[in-house]
This record gives C-alpha cells, sequence and structure tokens, in this order.
C-alpha cells in the first residue's frame, strides 16, 4: 500500500485563491500520481462574529458577517501535512485560517 494521504479543505475569499493555491502546491500539496497542481473549488458563504480584540479581514469585531467564499480542497501526501499547512496559514489572509485535514482510505 502507498503512503498514507490526505485531503486538505480550506475557505479563502476569491482574491486569495491563487496565493494560496501557490503557496500549498509549493510545499507539496496537489500531486496525483504524474499530475500537479490539482485541486477542487467552489463557491459559498461563510459566516463568523468576532470577539473582542479580533481583527477581521472582513467586517468588524461583535457583528456577525456573511462574506463570499471558496472551498477550496487537495490532496497532501503524509509527509508533506506540516509543510502544506504552515504555507497554507502564511499565505492566508485571515486572522484564524478555517481549514479540515482528512486522512484518506
Amino acid at each position: 500500500m502507498s503512503e498514507r494521504r490526505h485531503k486538505l479543505v480550506w475557505f479563502v475569499p476569491e482574491e486569495a485563491l491563487d496565493a494560496t493555491r501557490a503557496a500549498v502546491f509549493a510545499a507539496g500539496a496537489g500531486r496525483i500520481g504524474d499530475y500537479e497542481r490539482c485541486s477542487w473549488y467552489t463557491a459559498g458563504t461563510g459566516t463568523f462574529l468576532g470577539g473582542e480584540g479580533t481583527s477581521p479581514a472582513t467586517g468588524e469585531p461583535g457583528r456577525e458577517e456573511r462574506t463570499p467564499e471558496l472551498r477550496v480542497e487537495t490532496v497532501v501526501a503524509g509527509d508533506r501535512v506540516e509543510p502544506v499547512v504552515a504555507a497554507l496559514i502564511a499565505a492566508h489572509p485571515y486572522e484564524e485560517v478555517a481549514y479540515d485535514l482528512y486522512p484518506l482510505a
């Protein structure tokens, strides 16, 4: 059986799509066989309420916000998880990056 892979999912405003994809791909994500930079994304609406002392990229603290976002998915080899997640966080414009990491069977 091959090395354990994961699915990385993150939520990002459209204007930061290319920067976050480039960062995770440069760190080793998005490889399927002989293909590179593999991902999938779709539009949706993110909601959040920033507490006191937050500095949201959109909206203001203390008010529930609804903002257009993209849900982006890619695959990550097990030995690349830590650098890929670090690259995503560094490239992402949000104060708190919403992402999910799932082991693949």
